[in-house]
């Protein structure tokens, strides 16, 4: 079974959810970590899969696979997750 594009960019959009609960989760052992360490992981974490969601949309929409609506709400939550993300990101620290 090949995995559609679309599904695959909305399971990157809940794997960035899941990474934003583990890292608020586990937020204290980040105490001793540099701020520079810690950006790094947040933007690895939270922003790559966001970025990677939103391409596998874009190439969802490109090849015409069935549910489009599918790859239109995943590009939408992983722009405005990546967004956010970025934004918190840039006035963090």
């Amino acid at each position: 079974m090949k995995l559609k594009l679309g599904v695959l960019s909305m399971l990157l959009f809940g794997l960035a959810l899941i990474f934003l609960f583990l890292l608020t989760m586990f937020e204290s052992f980040f105490s001793g970590v540099p701020l520079i360490v810690e950006r790094i992981i947040s933007v690895l974490l939270l922003i790559v899969p966001g970025i990677a969601g939103v391409i596998f949309g874009a190439m969802s929409l490109q090849g015409k696979e069935a549910p489009r609506w599918t790859a239109v709400l995943a590009i939408l939550f992983n722009v405005l997750f990546a967004l956010f993300h970025i934004f918190v990101l840039s006035f963090a620290g």
